[in-house]
């Protein structure tokens, strides 16, 4: 037992609040999976919660990896995984499935795997992490327009390919970006330009595919949810009207595990709506406890920022934290109308390979980082820590 323990390092609290989280989406994932049950008729949500505990232990394994690899291998790394992530996202755009007959082409089937990945959530991992190496190895040098497409250009070719077929995946990224170019002290007027010309080069997109009517895209879905959230009808909102049900039948404590009622008529609940299914079984409580749970994360996230003496190091904890933070927020505000849906997952909690996957490549690199951080500070104590920047 002491030998394992050794081997798991890095941020103690993140490993205990990891194994508290994952072991508590088995009853979510579980209750909530009785939709797909219903829908798919000959699947089981026996057969659902082991596909479940099998992303799970694949994730682990990920995580686990991830955090024993040296941090700063992670920079080179980036490059590698900006170029294979749009080789990824362009063999989706021509060769993706649907999942479910509900959502975009934006699934990549592995047949040696037999598993679909959303390409677009590893090449937001990826495009984060090589801004984050970029920013570092430019921190004593003035940027310029010039010097600057090492950044734009990689970005703008991510963001393009997963716009058409994924939105709210694009507007997330493109608004994690901003913030680490901000973070990462990138001139405020380039980035107020990458703004201007982020927006301007959507709505030429959209006017184009509105007058090419047979042209595939998502417009109309798109449109079709901001107008279900501005119109405030419940027949045109089905979704969230039936996730706000689920919410404000859950009371204080809730019905009970697995007594939720609304997972039966709720699409997507055990994935996009899980958090409306939690609250309705474990109430108030159980919903404040899922918010708590990722600001803590966050804490402690911030905290590793803080005191990591590498300035890659400090700039990707933030940029890989934030992400899954915020997008743990937006699924959150979805299923309380704050926000139009989405379709983003609650990372750790929602069912479904690629999410969980990616949460732990994420998490896996922060507790790399704060590893890495106390092997430095153990070995320089009593002297200056030593600056690692990305090769």
């Amino acid at each position: 037992m002491s030998s394992f323990r050794l081997k798991i390092e890095g941020d103690r609290v993140i490993w205990v609040m990891l194994g508290i989280i994952m072991l508590g989406s088995f009853l979510s994932v579980y209750s909530a999976s009785a939709n797909l049950a219903f829908v798919y008729g000959k699947v089981s949500t026996t057969y659902l919660l082991t596909k479940h505990a099998m992303h799970i232990f694949i994730g682990l394994g990920i995580l686990y990896l991830m955090h024993r690899v040296p941090y700063r291998f992670f920079g080179p790394l980036s490059i590698l995984g900006v170029g294979v992530s749009i080789v990824l996202l362009l063999v989706t755009l021509k060769s993706g499935q649907e999942i479910g007959g509900a959502n975009a082409s934006r699934w990549l089937r592995v047949p040696i795997l037999g598993v679909s990945l959303q390409t677009s959530a590893f090449a937001a991992l990826a495009l984060l992490l090589y801004l984050s190496r970029s920013l570092s190895k430019r921190q004593s040098h003035d940027w310029t327009l010039k010097n600057s497409w090492v950044i734009y250009v990689p970005m703008g070719i991510i963001l393009m390919l997963i716009f058409p077929a994924n939105f709210s995946t694009a507007a997330l990224l493109f608004l994690s970006c901003m913030l680490v170019l901000f973070v990462g002290k990138y001139p405020v007027k380039y980035i107020g330009a990458m703004v201007g010309a982020g927006m301007l080069a959507a709505l030429l997109f959209i006017m184009t595919v509105m007058l090419m009517p047979n042209m595939s895209n998502r417009v109309d879905t798109w449109k079709a949810r901001i107008s279900n959230f501005t119109s405030g009808e419940p027949s045109d909102n089905y979704q969230v009207q039936k996730a706000k049900l689920a919410i404000s039948s859950g009371g204080v404590f809730g019905q009970g595990p697995g007594k939720s009622i609304q997972k039966n008529f709720l699409p997507q609940s055990s994935s996009d709506f899980i958090y409306a299914i939690i609250v309705e079984e474990y109430g108030l409580i159980g919903g404040i406890s899922v918010i708590a749970f990722y600001l803590l994360l966050w804490i402690r996230i911030i905290r590793i920022s803080l005191r990591t003496s590498s300035y890659f190091g400090s700039l990707t904890v933030f940029a890989a934290g934030f992400a899954l933070i915020f997008q743990a927020f937006v699924n959150m505000s979805v299923a309380v109308n704050i926000f139009p849906v989405t379709g983003q997952t609650l990372p750790l909690l929602s069912a479904g390979g690629s999410s969980i996957w990616v949460s732990c490549m994420a998490l896996g690199i922060i507790l790399s980082i704060s590893r890495d951080n106390r092997i430095d500070s153990e070995e320089t104590e009593g002297g200056p820590i030593p600056e690692v920047v990305a090769s």
